[in-house]
């Protein structure tokens, strides 16, 4: 049996060479760092967290939710590690970044079917087939110019901003306090009170902040919508964040009783909760300039920053023109691709990309007929929304948008999207029984 070559040893590449080697394949896993590294890692180890440390809604209701459903089905590495990891964070799987990594690196180098290979991968040339390049948005210089020749193309692009992180003994709990949105998780967030006047003081200040800009190489900047700095989300207008990042929707103060004008939430980070990330604060201001206008916020007046935010700019291919339905090359049916290269943005939803090209490249090597997910399904959804024909192709993560539509007049309204929502569950969750 011919040894199956992964590139990249991120979420995608850390599942699609866990899944092959549990089908008995043999496969030699490629990973650049710690020879070399990357504008956004900080560690050698294998599917490092970057931007922030939640993977989503875990709940059984939500789109989320039910990709994590079928993915534990198929035994995802990724989330069995997400929930050794796991710390609280309501409605969402929040993890430790460190202990969630270093799982996952002991686990695939532990693995007797994979082999790992520190070094880079220059060329598409130098991969023999098959092989799943999994290199993610942060790809080799080299490598990403032959993906170029190889696709005759430029890539697209779209920017990527990473929020900051704050020492939990820096915040100021007599101002701020532990609770969820509604009540509904376990108090796991720390709220930061506005009043109007220091809502509309700290836009002031970030709309007039030192930026750290795009490179002369680079075209003008494009973001995705659900990772946006604050800064762009601000040029939509001055009260844009109050009904975002910094709604104050079902969170009463306890300590005055009453609703506050905007709120921002600090996720805990580690298991041991002595660090917490800005919810919705991506943003590539300055460093100097972060400190001195995040500290402007109730209850940080003295925060001491771990990480600071950073931006950077993340490359995908044109999946639907150039990639099989299968997410291989056109041009060379055994280059499979996965992960946030296809065009998929998430951290889960590249995971399970990964899943999902272990499944098709298992089959191809079987000289089985190569079986896509049902459409009605999660992972369905998303692999469709990366492989159909469009004009325009950007980046996406899994939402009910994406699934098949329920079609009728009863569902609307609020009580017709749940109602529709629940349809579409119980439509993902049999069609996967069956896809299984």
């Amino acid at each position: 049996m011919k040894s199956i070559c992964v590139v990249g040893a991120g979420l995608a590449g850390s599942e699609c060479a866990y899944q092959l080697a549990e089908r008995g394949h043999k496969v030699n896993l490629y990973e650049m760092r710690p020879q070399v590294s990357t504008p956004a890692h900080k560690s050698s180890l294998f599917a490092e967290l970057v931007c922030s440390n939640s993977f989503g809604s875990q709940t059984d209701y939500s789109a989320p939710g039910q990709l994590k459903w079928e993915a534990k089905k198929l035994g995802s590495l990724i989330l069995k590690a997400a929930e050794l990891a796991a710390v609280p964070a309501g409605m969402a799987l929040g993890v430790d970044r460190q202990v969630f990594a270093k799982y996952i690196t002991e686990t695939i180098h532990n693995h007797p079917n994979i082999t790992v290979i520190s070094q880079v991968v220059r060329s598409l040339d130098d991969v023999p087939r098959p092989a799943i390049i999994a290199t993610g948005p942060l790809t080799h210089d080299d490598l990403s110019n032959s993906l170029k020749e190889h696709f005759d193309d430029e890539f697209l692009y779209f920017y990527d901003a990473i929020a900051p992180i704050i020492d939990t003994e820096s915040i100021n709990h007599e101002i701020t306090w532990k609770g969820d949105r509604w009540g509904k998780g376990t108090n796991d967030y720390i709220n930061c009170p506005f009043n109007k006047d220091q809502y509309l003081a700290l836009i002031e200040e970030i709309k007039g902040a030192r930026t750290i800009e795009p490179k002369s190489f680079e075209q003008e900047a494009k973001y995705f919508e659900g990772c946006m700095p604050v800064e762009a989300i601000i040029a939509r207008g001055d009260r844009t964040l109050r009904f975002g990042p910094m709604s104050p929707k079902g969170l009463p103060n306890p300590k005055t009783g009453k609703d506050e004008y905007a709120i921002v939430q600090l996720r805990q980070e580690n298991k041991e909760a002595t660090a917490y990330n800005m919810v919705g604060f991506q943003t590539k201001m300055a460093y100097g300039e972060q400190k001195r206008i995040f500290r402007m916020i109730p209850g940080l007046e003295e925060a001491e920053f771990l990480k600071l935010g950073s931006i950077h700019r993340n490359l995908y291919i044109h999946s639907p023109q150039k990639l099989t339905p299968f997410l291989s090359s056109k041009k060379d049916p055994e280059l499979f691709f996965a992960g946030q290269i296809t065009g998929v943005e998430g951290y889960f939803d590249s995971t399970c990309i990964g899943l999902l090209v272990a499944h098709f490249v298992h089959q191809y090597s079987k000289g089985q007929e190569i079986i896509r997910p049902n459409r009605h399904t999660a992972f369905g959804s998303l692999h469709n929304a990366i492989t159909e024909e469009k004009k325009h192709f950007q980046p996406t993560n899994i939402n009910f948008s994406l699934f098949p539509p329920v079609e009728g007049t009863e569902f609307r309204g609020r009580k017709g999207r749940e109602q529709r929502r629940e349809i579409q569950i119980e439509k993902a969750q049999n069609a996967f029984q069956n896809f299984l």
